[in-house]
């Protein structure tokens, strides 16, 4: 589907499954921002966020985590996949490490948690809306602490057929490609690397290049060797 059209002011829907705080949220945002940000609607389930979304042509969603039973990620993740151009915010009552790089690598174009002043979640907005992603400076600092931490042991957690697997996938190889030096079939390439993606807890080719990249694998493993 197109993504929606640009509107002044930009059109915003809530996710969250606290109706009350949704209500205030937009009350604050129509109040501090109004010729901003135009609140066009809200839902307490995140199986409703997609139509919700398309109804209104929303530009921004803001999306609560934790929306059982489908959960924020997943609200997230279905969202970016119908309307890419929507921009996301993603909220949280957490610090939660893994759920914010979850959220992050679903699509989000923001992190911030619902401890922070409502107030300052204008500036914020406007930054996505202008297409730049928002992080709190800390939970960022967090974040790449915890993936160098991830990629100093990773090289150790793993053995010699997943590190050439690792490095033939880093470079941008086909599966057909990746099968042959790895005496597999195509079909046990496909299996091979959907394990690896799990083992390196990346969601995709590309987070699994780019931590390759950081854990040197590239530079010890040059193309053509």
């Amino acid at each position: 589907m197109p993504p929606p059209v640009p509107t002044a002011p930009h059109v915003v829907v809530i996710v969250d499954d606290h109706a009350l705080f949704a209500q205030g949220l937009a009350l604050l945002l129509e109040s501090r921002a109004g010729d901003t940000f135009r609140v066009a609607g809200s839902t307490t389930a995140g199986e409703d966020a997609v139509a919700l979304v398309g109804r209104h042509r929303a530009g921004i969603a803001i999306v609560d985590l934790a929306l059982p039973p489908l959960g924020g990620v997943e609200t997230i993740r279905r969202v970016k996949a119908a309307y890419p151009g929507t921009r996301v915010l993603a909220l949280s009552g957490t610090e939660d490490l893994d759920l914010a790089a979850a959220a992050m690598r679903a699509g989000a174009d923001g992190y911030l948690g619902k401890s922070a002043d409502p107030e300052v979640l204008v500036a914020p907005l406007l930054s996505i809306a202008a297409g730049v992603r928002v992080l709190r400076a800390e939970l960022l600092d967090a974040l790449l602490v915890a993936a160098d931490r991830t990629a100093d042991g990773l090289l150790d957690r793993l053995g010699e057929r997943d590190i050439e697997l690792w490095t033939l996938l880093a470079r941008g190889l086909e599966t057909a490609d990746i099968a042959r030096p790895m005496l597999v079939s195509e079909r046990t390439a496909k299996r091979m690397i959907a394990s690896l993606l799990h083992k390196l807890g990346a969601a995709n080719r590309i987070e699994a290049a780019a931590l390759a990249g950081r854990c040197g694998l590239l530079d010890e493993h040059p193309a053509g060797r």
